[in-house]
């Protein structure tokens, strides 16, 4: 088994030097020095005396989490069951801003490190990009080794503790929903091309489509930011390009409300010419006018539980806890059956 001194030497630094690096001192190091320690630890297959990671994880109080964007209701919720159970255990909480940028992701991972952070919360989407899944998942090992705790929420290629929505259910509901409603011509408002989050719902629509004998053509999905504005922009690109369309799902609230701005900008009726569903059954979805029909995930709760599997030692180390999440449709007065 790899000691502390042959970690050193495969890095060519002091024992010292490598512990500093390894524990997440605050002392700094150059970043080739660190990821001459970091191979190293990899290499070898180094793993701190278990004793000494207690010692250490005793004085680990913060719990870092990183979003992609707090301001957004989804992460704000999720946020909001993060804190509570923070709190509650008396940890303070470090909200780190990704703003979809792997590169920042990997950058927080390293900062939350480097201030001995008790445990990592990742609660955005992961990303279809192997060499950033890679370079995440090497950090997260590496800062499990050294005694701190990672739990995800969504899907992510790490093999740890995980919280994950079923979205491509959800997605089957939004869509079999419209299709049992009568709708034939459903334009989609899409989240980003790159998230795992878009790609889980948007399957989950086309397999209603082919279960109601239908077919979703490129044609009418736009891609969008999760947000209002570019909601908005989509709904006019797809009704530009397909004016009979007598439905749109977008695959957030954000987006679907932008939607419903659009229409009402142009004066078509909702949901008597066009019916509008969302995803995620943010607060805002029941006090827009017509409320908003959607598809409800637990946002609070589920960042309690990913909080919980953070703080909680497990019974088994041996296998990882995966801890799935149900979808549910909630009907209120943004969908109808098609007009003649």
């Amino acid at each position: 088994m790899a000691t502390l001194a042959d970690v050193a030497r495969r890095a060519g630094v002091s024992p010292a030097t490598a512990s500093r690096i390894i524990n997440g001192s605050s002392k700094p190091v150059t970043d080739a020095l660190r990821e001459r320690v970091l191979a190293a630890v990899e290499e070898l297959q180094y793993v701190p005396n278990a004793h000494a990671q207690l010692l250490a994880r005793s004085h680990r109080t913060a719990i870092g989490v990183i979003v992609h964007d707090v301001s957004d209701p989804y992460f704000a919720e999720i946020t909001r069951g993060l804190q509570r159970v923070a709190t509650a255990h008396g940890r303070l909480v470090i909200i780190c801003n990704s703003y979809r940028d792997p590169v920042k992701e990997l950058e927080y991972v390293e900062l939350l490190r480097a201030h001995q952070v008790a445990a990592i919360v990742l609660a955005g989407s992961g990303y279809h990009d192997e060499d950033f899944t890679k370079a995440l998942d090497g950090k997260l090992r590496v800062y499990e080794s050294t005694g701190g705790r990672v739990a995800v929420i969504g899907r992510h290629e790490h093999a740890g503790d995980a919280v994950v929505p079923d979205n491509e259910m959800g997605g089957y509901l939004l869509a079999s929903h419209l299709y049992e409603l009568g709708h034939e011509r459903i334009g989609v408002i899409a989240g980003p091309k790159q998230l795992t989050t878009t790609t889980d719902r948007l399957a989950g629509l086309r397999r209603a489509a082919r279960e109601h004998g239908h077919k979703l053509p490129a044609t009418r999905v736009a891609y969008a930011d999760f947000d209002r504005t570019s909601g908005a922009e989509a709904a006019a690109a797809l009704l530009d390009a397909e004016p009979d369309l007598t439905a749109m799902a977008a695959l957030n609230d954000s987006m679907a409300i932008g939607a419903l701005s659009l229409l009402r900008s142009r004066g078509i009726a909702v949901p008597e010419r066009v019916s509008v569903i969302g995803f995620d059954d943010m607060p805002i979805a029941r006090d827009v006018t017509p409320a908003l029909t959607t598809v409800r995930l637990p946002l609070v709760d589920m960042g309690a539980r990913a909080m919980t599997l953070a703080l909680e030692e497990p019974a088994d180390h041996t296998a990882p806890r995966i801890e799935q999440v149900g979808a549910e449709l909630v009907r209120r007065d943004s969908t109808g059956a098609p007009r003649p």
